[in-house]
């Protein structure tokens, strides 16, 4: 599915809405100009997964993630390697 598709499938009374990524997206990347401590980066990462969970474009996000496969960052409330486990859970569920 491309962005335009997304795009569509989640546009609301003809509008689409942001996603709360959107309004800070150094919490879910993080920052690009300063090193952060262990304690820093999950501190954020936390927040981030917060964020995530009342997101308009949770469900949407995921798909995209599952599809995108990133290598870093929160999506849909998840580190990309629980993207990669959470996909195998479902592929195997859809085996079932």
């Amino acid at each position: 599915m491309s962005l335009a598709d997304l795009e569509t499938v989640w546009q609301s009374n003809g509008e689409t809405p942001l996603p709360e990524c959107t309004y800070d997206p150094e919490l879910h990347t993080g920052p690009r100009l300063t090193i952060e401590s262990t304690e820093e980066r999950a501190a954020r990462e936390a927040v981030a997964r917060e964020v995530c969970a009342t997101c308009p474009a949770l469900l949407l996000c995921e798909l995209y993630a599952r599809q995108a496969r990133p290598a870093s960052g929160i999506w849909a409330g998840r580190m990309p390697a629980e993207l990669t486990t959470h996909t195998t859970e479902l592929e195997d569920m859809e085996v079932a």
